[in-house]
Formats: structure tokens, C-alpha cells, sequence
């Protein structure tokens, strides 16, 4: 009875370290996705076009 309330594994650790990998590559995806919209050729003079 005692063996099955000690936790053998604690899975705190994992979890925060799996949110903390999701959020990390959700923030990548959104900059790459703003570096693919945003376009240096507004800045530019319409001549060189």
C-alpha cells in the first residue's frame, strides 16, 4: 500500500519545460512569419523600382 503513494516520477519538471519549448517555438513561428510580410520595397524610392 505504501509503494503506490510514492511517486516514483514528479512531472512538474516536464510540463514546465514542455510549455516553456511551445511557447519558445510558437514566438519563433510568429517572427519568421513577420520577417516573410513585412517588405523592405515600401521603403525604397518608386524609381528604382
Amino acid at each position: 500500500m505504501i509503494s503506490q503513494s510514492i511517486a516514483l516520477y514528479n512531472w512538474n519538471n516536464g510540463v514546465i519545460m514542455i510549455a516553456i519549448f511551445g511557447i519558445v517555438c510558437l514566438v519563433l513561428i510568429g517572427l519568421l512569419v513577420k520577417f516573410m510580410t513585412t517588405s523592405d520595397r515600401d521603403k525604397e524610392d518608386p524609381k528604382e523600382r
